[in-house]
């Protein structure tokens, strides 16, 4: 610390202790009156990638189809067969109820769907209203094996065992939600390539602001609409077994979960930390004065981020509990030097004993701060918003509590006094010696063994995977899982996507005047199943095929009539025999996946008009089938995919969780591969998306994530290390032990299975991050002890039994204090928990081992003496 900045810091904190007190106790209180406005956020945009081009073509999906947002129940009654008319009117009252609850669009449950084949009805009929379960004469054994058989409704509202049924409650499209984000990534794009003029950059910050306003907002109402569909759940609960399901409803427990995380978290590691510091240091004001410390850094950075509405995500909320560990090795690294030149120096004064604690900690403890706000700014290289996110935010933590840290605990110890030295008293530095003579006695083994880790490690890190199942992210007693399962294995499956095709581009052939005029001699009136087989005769004189490729043009399907939403019919390649055998091939394939639950397309309607007419339909068939639509089939079976304006369908599809079978990744590739080189659909003309894309773009750029941030830390810290140590070989010694504990851990989650995943994806830069706390400490005060006498082993054993015991406090109080995340409902936040600790015990066990055996080898401050 120079002279100049030492003189300013004595006149301002330890010579007016109370008024540096005074000040940050005032700046706590005015951040503290933001924590009201403190908000998590746990929605689908903080999972997704920066600029992602499917997620804008995602919500360009849903303004075409409709709301894709819902909420699913599933019910199974506890007393008789669910098709009883007690549980049919049961599960009736239910629907009714959800369905008058606010924000809810509609209901579909195997209440409503229309019935074809219970007793089968004929094709004429499709135009008509169609009888549902709950209509007179219904023969309900009949409807049963139509839910159980029906390419329609297969494994869609009923299970195998025909006792759990799902209802699907569709929420309500939010258009204003779509525009505000389109317009504001729109922006976001033209800024990060081109730049914004001031006026665009104001617009920006408008448009960003009341969509942040807008999403809490909604955020809420979705919340509460949860609560109250849990809340008409709960009246049932005694008559039916019932899980909920769906995005929103995940993403409300995900937040509680969190909440409970930091609630959880904070009550533990608070008790933790306290009985720690007091056994460790056995003064009521080595205490007082590292929690206070970390309290005040804690609301000052909650408070501030609550100013500026910047909001934790799932990623992001662990944010707390590392900055509280960063803090807490702070000051307790002040207190050890304080307690040590105590012990050394009793006849000093305390502002002599304060202000040289300050001046021997204030390089270490600024350069530990540096090199750890480069393994966290690393993390904005990611692609992942809420990453990029926490590695700003602990960067701002990390200043933040350096700050205080050297202002709170210098101040408290100028107002307390110098107090009773710890004196003999204090035996714990045998802990550390333990460290120290092992490692004099058998360096060899030490190096062996980090060798050993090293090659484990390699191989480790090869087995990563990014795949996971999300149902794992929650404990098998939580209805979040509990319903997935049930949605997953009864109900044909939980994670959505959909296929997008485009027709092919056909030249435009000349108009086939005598099939138009033999088109129109079939009127409404006269359409009927005898007009099928009379259609089929006049089909004879224009081979099999009158829409295919040859025939298909611009006025093919010119006739007027009366669709499902009353329009008139377009031209569409999709209602052609050719059309929908591309489809019928790439349906069947998808289903042949184990991976994949239900699948549902155009080919179903097909299917079913086909077999209600006791042949395969031909395209003049297929025309007048697609005429006789009434409004009920057309919005149920046909409306949901496909776009007649731009003659788009689309192939929706759930893929099954709980079978271990998803490779998110290799599932599209399948696809993808299929419909181009067996369907011979253009690459151009097929599109994939729905949260299955968007999650698996997350997932694959994490591993490519992993690697640049370990490259950005390492390039980082390299030339950190080089500036604080000027030495290259010090240098390398110190990085060493980090990436062998960075490697420990991701090894370990290799070997063990665990995949990289948005939370674990920071497990390394926080591996390093610590790691470089330990090598700085402790190579630094080796130097010092070092220049004592000039013996490498003796340096060694002093800097353990100085500096080793901070570090040793300061990881056992961490190791600990993090195993309390295991008791979390969120598993990613307990492998969070247990990384953090093996994290810790690599980087403590490099620091009193490998770190100190490699100076002892190199010997990087010269020839000096061996004891």
């Amino acid at each position: 610390m120079s002279a100049t900045l030492l003189n300013f810091y004595q006149k301002t904190v330890l010579r007016h202790p109370l008024g540096a007190t005074f000040a940050v106790l005032l700046l706590t209180v005015a951040m503290a009156f933001g924590l009201p406005n403190f908000k998590l956020d746990a929605s689908a945009d903080s999972l997704t990638l920066e600029h992602d081009d499917d997620l804008n073509y995602f919500r360009e999906v849903v303004q075409r189809y409709g709301s894709d947002n819902f909420l699913i129940l599933t019910f199974s009654p506890n007393e008789g067969d669910l098709f009883d008319q007690e549980n049919l009117l049961l599960l009736s009252s239910l629907r009714d109820e959800l369905a008058a609850i606010d924000g809810i669009e509609s209901m579909l449950s195997l209440l409503d769907v229309p019935l074809l084949y219970s007793p089968k009805i004929g094709v004429a009929d499709l135009k008509n209203e169609l009888n549902t379960l709950l209509s007179p004469g219904v023969d309900r054994q009949l409807a049963r094996e139509e839910f159980l058989n029906s390419p329609i409704y297969k494994n869609l509202i009923l299970s195998a065992d025909g006792q759990t049924t799902g209802m699907l409650a569709t929420l309500e499209l939010d258009q204003k939600y779509l525009d505000l984000v389109s317009a504001r990534d729109a922006l976001r794009l033209i800024k990060s390539t081109q730049g914004l003029s001031a006026a665009q950059q104001l617009e920006l910050d408008r448009v960003s602001l009341e969509f942040l306003d807008y999403r809490t907002a909604k955020a809420a109402q979705s919340h509460q609409l949860v609560a109250d569909v849990r809340n008409l759940m709960n009246d049932y609960r005694d008559r039916a077994t019932i899980f909920l399901g769906g995005p929103d409803m995940i993403t409300a427990d995900m937040v509680d979960f969190i909440k409970s995380d930091l609630a959880t978290f904070g009550i533990g590691i608070l008790i933790f930390v306290i009985v720690t510091l007091a056994v460790i240091f056995r003064q009521l004001r080595w205490v007082i004065l590292p929690l206070s410390t970390c309290a005040i850094c804690l609301i000052i950075i909650l408070g501030f981020l609550s100013w500026i509405d910047w909001r934790l995500t799932v990623i992001s909320s662990n944010f707390v509990a590392l900055l509280l560990i960063i803090t807490l090795a702070l000051t307790m690294h002040l207190i050890v030097r304080y307690r040590e030149l105590h012990r050394d120096l009793p006849d000093a004064s305390q502002e002599q004993l304060v202000t040289a604690t300050v001046t021997s900690m204030a390089k270490p403890c600024l350069y530990t701060v540096l090199t750890t706000m480069v393994a966290f700014l690393s993390l904005v290289v990611s692609n992942i918003r809420p990453v990029i996110d926490f590695g700003w935010m602990m960067t701002m933590g990390i200043s933040l509590a350096l700050l205080i840290a050297f202002i709170i605990i210098p101040a408290g110890m100028m107002l307390l006094g110098k107090g009773k030295s710890s004196g003999g008293t204090d035996n714990s530095a045998a802990v550390t010696a333990v460290f120290s003579s092992f490692t004099e006695r058998h360096g060899g083994a030490v190096i062996l063994i980090a060798l050993g880790l090293g090659v484990l490690s390699v191989i480790g890190i090869t087995r990563l995977e990014v795949e996971n199942r999300f149902i794992d992210y929650f404990r098998s007693n939580t209805e979040i899982y509990q319903g997935m399962e049930i949605i997953d294995a009864s109900l044909g499956g939980t994670t959505p996507m959909d296929i997008i095709l485009q027709a092919p581009t056909f030249a435009e052939p000349e108009q086939n005047d005598a099939f138009d005029a033999e088109f129109s001699d079939y009127s409404d009136d006269a359409f009927g199943d005898d007009a099928f087989a009379s259609a089929e005769t006049a089909t004879d004189d224009y081979g099999d095929d009158p829409f295919g490729d040859d025939a298909f043009g611009g006025d093919a399907f010119s006739t007027e009539a009366d669709s499902g939403d009353s329009n008139q019919l377009k031209d569409t390649y999709w209602f052609t025999s050719t059309g929908l055998a591309d489809l019928a091939k790439l349906q069947a394939y998808i289903e042949s996946l184990p991976e994949v639950g239900k699948v549902s397309s155009l080919v179903q309607i097909y299917d079913v008009a086909s077999d209600l007419s006791g042949h395969k339909l031909n395209d003049f068939e297929i025309a007048f089938m697609r005429k006789s639509f009434g409004p009920e089939i057309y919005n149920q079976m046909v409306a949901p995919y496909l776009i007649e304006d731009i003659d788009e369908t689309r192939i929706q599809l759930r893929a099954m969780e709980t079978e271990g079978l998803l490779r998110r990744a290799d599932l599209l590739e399948k696809i993808r591969d299929y419909a181009v080189n067996e369907v011979g659909i253009a690459p151009e003309d097929i599109r994939f998306t729905g949260l299955l894309v968007l999650y698996n773009n997350m997932l694959q750029s994490l591993y490519k994530s992993q690697i640049l941030t370990l490259g950005a830390v390492f390039v980082g810290i390299m030339l950190m290390f080089l500036v604080l140590f000027r030495s290259a070989k010090i240098s390398v010694i110190a990085i060493v032990p980090n990436f062998l504990a960075a490697g420990i851990v991701l090894g370990g989650m290799g070997w063990t299975g665990i995949p990289l995943d948005m939370m674990t994806i920071t497990i390394a830069a926080i591996t390093v991050g610590i790691g470089v706390d330990h090598a700085i400490h402790y190579i630094t005060r080796f130097q010092r002890e070092f220049s004592v006498d000039g013996d490498y082993v003796a340096a060694m054993h002093r800097a353990h039994a100085s500096i080793g015991l901070a570090l040793f406090y300061t990881a056992i109080t961490i190791i600990v204090g993090f195993s309390i995340l295991a008791l979390s409902n969120f598993i990613p936040s307990i492998y969070f928990g247990l990384l953090t600790g093996l994290a810790m015990t690599a980087a403590l066990l490099g620091s009193m081992t490998l770190l100190p055996k490699l100076i002892l080898i190199v010997k990087p401050l010269g020839a000096g003496r061996t004891s």
